[in-house]
């Protein structure tokens, strides 16, 4: 059985075509080497170096992001500030010119104060010397029925309601209850 033929057969025998077959492996790798493998090494390092960029391009973004954010956050903070400051001030002038228009209502109320005050004064002085002489005509007219005759004279009768007046005022002053009460006697 060990023929010849059979020796042909087994392909664990080496013959000559498995140096042709090494030959055109190790030229098929060659080819590759030369003209395939070129080309893509160039993509892939075009790609890589693309890649790079970007990555570098994306980091300087970044830090262009960080720079602006922290720019952001202070004229934020700058702008809090500034808007609290206006608060304060608007606040401020509220209150002063709160208390202007308190002082100038203040001020107002006492000039009406004051005018009704003098308005009283001046009626209380009107009344009074209207009251005087209706105290001295009812007190001469009184006299004059007490004594049975009308006072004679314009003079004499002027005369007599001043003393009776003048009598009437030093006695108010001595009780200190005032000609009102005075005159309610009647």
């Amino acid at each position: 059985m060990s023929s010849p033929a059979m020796a042909e057969s087994n392909f664990l025998v080496p013959n000559a075509t498995i140096l042709v077959e090494v030959v055109m492996f190790f030229v098929f790798l060659g080819v590759l080497a030369k003209w395939v493998l070129p080309p893509i090494a160039d993509a892939v390092a075009q790609r890589q170096k693309v890649i790079r960029d970007r990555v570098a391009e994306a980091e300087e973004a970044k830090k262009r992001l960080a720079s602006a954010e922290a720019d952001y956050q202070k004229a934020l903070a700058e702008a809090r500030h500034e808007a609290s400051r206006i608060r304060e001030e608007a606040r401020e002038q509220g209150a002063t010119a709160i208390a202007e228009a308190r002082q100038q209502a203040q001020d107002e109320a006492r000039g009406i104060l004051d005018e009704a005050l003098q308005q009283i004064e001046a009626d209380r002085q009107r009344a009074f010397g209207e009251l005087r002489t209706e105290i001295g005509t009812l007190a001469t007219d009184l006299a004059g029925r007490i004594v049975g005759e009308p006072l004679a004279g314009e003079a004499s009768r002027d005369q007599t309601i001043e003393r009776f007046l003048a009598d009437l005022d030093q006695t108010a002053g001595e009780s200190g209850s005032g000609t009102a009460q005075t005159v309610r006697t009647d």
